[in-house]
């Protein structure tokens, strides 16, 4: 049995970028600022792609520096280096479900919706010196 899930709480790093497909399918990418519990380490950062409806969400509402919650799984990408012609890889999340966790104030200043927290992430929003920007 395997299991590959992973829910992380962070701020955006950069506003998403988003791409649309003749198919109508959209994808958003964007990276995660994860805080580790001591103020003197480094925030973790994550790539992370969102598919769908979801995407959607992400590029209307999600600016750097917005609170979310995401719910996803681990994917290795992989290409052949056109240049180089080397193998590369970049670890991904793949983003099953989006939660926008910023406060109505966050909203003014371009992050979050403000819908508050979402069901399943919990506790509650960090101080200030608890975020990475």
């Amino acid at each position: 049995m395997g299991v590959n899930s992973i829910t992380l709480v962070g701020r955006a790093g950069r506003d998403p970028e988003v791409r649309y497909f003749e198919s109508g399918s959209v994808v958003a990418n964007l990276t995660l600022a994860v805080n580790r519990r001591s103020r003197d380490d480094e925030p973790d950062w994550f790539n992370l792609e969102i598919w769908g409806k979801q995407a959607q969400v992400a590029a209307d509402y999600v600016r750097k520096g917005a609170l979310v919650g995401i719910i996803g799984s681990f994917k290795l990408d992989r290409w052949t280096d056109r240049a180089s012609g080397e193998e590369r890889t970049k670890p991904v999340i793949r983003v099953d479900r989006l939660e926008l966790l910023g406060s109505k104030r966050d909203g003014e200043g371009g992050g979050g919706m403000g819908t508050g927290m979402g069901a399943g992430f919990g506790g509650g929003s960090p101080s200030e010196e608890e975020v990475p920007f």
